[in-house]
């Protein structure tokens, strides 16, 4: 079997967020059970010169864009089994980010287009193409409309992955010739409420639609989840499936993690203390042992629950015994608030605006508690990073972090969870844990139990491949 992989960001190369992870991941998972996965993706000029050094230049065609032929050059990297092809177009990706150009319509039309165009000339013919998100959205778009007659084209499927559905690509309907490429004629493939919308394209078009959890995947069938697309996609839940997500166990491991400061496992914790002791010192804290640290690393934005955050975090700094440390950044209201906060709770809270990878891992290996009370999260990866280093999350029960998460306190559970998006309800739950950490017994075995909660690439893979088996017949 014979997958292309389609993305606009995959690590180690470039990442955003949680796609540039999963692609990072997946395709590898894939290789190690077989399955000759390989992938594509832009060649941004924020790439390390390092990885640029170690690409081999195959060949440069040009691509249809609309009425317009544009330069593609291709290149090729091998890394970890698997082979990537980098498809360079240095005006539409010499830029200083890789979204949020006023042409990202025209860039990732190119790059979708690119992605059917360099098929004959990689001597690969897949027999799968899987897209994500609405970056690739406009490739099943192509492929049904313009390729699936072609010569050397014949019999491919297509897999579209949602990510998360916020973005969808939404643009006038002006664009349908002049940049998108599609007659008139074809509009309705693409014209989704009075103008171009790439995802709903790709939900038209592919064989199978998944979302990064089996929840999300019934949640976004819900006005309320969905941004407006819940109508197209109950029409086509046939072909909807949710596959949970995983994280690259290789790259989140506490026993061998060079980022932070002392290493362990979970027949071995007791070194995660001494982690806690310096993330104390690092973040200005007082230094106890006894004292729960609990821990957020994530955008600060409404829909990551920060406003429910804000409504009762100083009711808990002030009534229980416990320490908060933020790491991120986002709208200026959080981002101020939490500065004012640390400055009226030295020793209490901590504080770093922006996101910095190393001390991601600290503040995992470092904190008792893991805070995630997102008002919608398709999959999330913190959680199950947390969980990986030992601290136990506190999560909202939505899409990944429901299907990942369940509440210690039903028995045999890995966390602390609440239903309702209410900020005392989050309060109440932070309670809890905080009580659980009083029990020290309890508290290691919840700790031991979280750490050796298996959410590597491993299963989820399996999904995917009876998934592909199942497209192809």
């Amino acid at each position: 079997m014979k997958v292309l992989y389609a993305v606009s960001e995959a690590k180690p190369f470039v990442a955003s967020g949680g796609l540039g992870d999963v692609a990072g991941s997946l395709p590898q998972a894939l290789r190690k059970r077989m399955i000759g996965c390989r992938v594509v993706m832009p060649l941004y000029d924020g790439i390390k010169q390092e990885y640029k050094d170690q690409m081999q230049f195959l060949a440069n065609i040009t691509v249809p864009v609309a009425w317009r032929r544009q330069y593609c050059g291709i290149f090729e990297l091998r890394r970890d089994g698997v082979v990537y092809y980098f498809i360079d177009n240095q005006y539409y990706f010499k830029r200083d980010s890789i979204y949020g150009h006023y042409d990202d319509a025209e860039r990732f039309a190119f790059f979708s287009r690119a992605v059917l165009e360099i098929i004959p000339i990689i001597d690969f013919k897949p027999d799968i193409i899987h897209c994500n998100d609405w970056q690739t959205a406009l490739v099943p778009v192509y492929y049904s409309a313009i390729y699936a007659q072609k010569q050397g084209y014949e019999n491919i499927k297509t897999v579209f992955t949602i990510h998360n559905i916020q973005y969808q690509g939404k643009y006038g309907m002006e664009l349908l010739e002049n940049v998108v490429g599609l007659s008139w004629y074809d509009r309705g493939i693409v014209e989704y409420d009075g103008c171009i919308n790439y995802m709903k394209g790709a939900i038209e078009t592919a064989n199978k639609v998944t979302t990064v959890s089996p929840t999300y995947a019934n949640e976004i069938l819900d006005p309320w989840y969905s941004h407006g697309l819940d109508p197209i996609l109950n029409m086509r839940s046939w072909k909807l499936q949710g596959i949970l997500n995983g994280i690259g166990y290789d790259m989140y491991d506490p026993e061998t993690d060079k980022d932070i400061f002392f290493n362990y496992s979970a027949d071995e914790p007791e070194n995660k203390k001494k982690n806690k002791l310096e993330l104390q010192k690092y973040f200005g804290l007082t230094e106890s042992e006894d004292t729960p640290i609990v821990a957020m690393v994530s955008r600060l934005v409404a829909h990551k629950g920060f406003d429910l955050v804000k409504a009762v975090i100083e009711e808990f700094i002030c009534t229980e015994n416990a320490q908060v440390v933020i790491l991120g950044s986002g709208e200026w209201q959080y981002e101020n608030f939490f500065r004012e906060l640390a400055g009226r709770y030295p020793g209490k809270v901590g504080l770093k605006l922006g996101f910095f990878a190393d001390l991601a891992n600290k503040i995992y290996a470092g904190s008792d508690i893991f805070l995630m009370p997102s008002k919608s999260e398709p999959c999330g990866l913190s959680q199950m990073i947390a969980l990986r280093y030992g601290s136990i999350p506190i999560v909202r029960e939505t899409g990944g972090l429901r299907d990942s998460i369940t509440d210690s306190g039903l028995g045999e559970g890995n966390g602390f969870t609440f239903s309702n998006y209410n900020a005392h309800d989050m309060l109440h739950t932070m309670r809890r844990a905080v009580e659980g950490y009083k029990n020290k017994e309890g508290w290691s075995v919840l700790m031991k139990r979280a750490m050796k909660c298996d959410f590597s690439w491993s299963k989820s893979a399996g999904e995917y491949i009876k998934m592909y088996k199942e497209i192809l017949g």
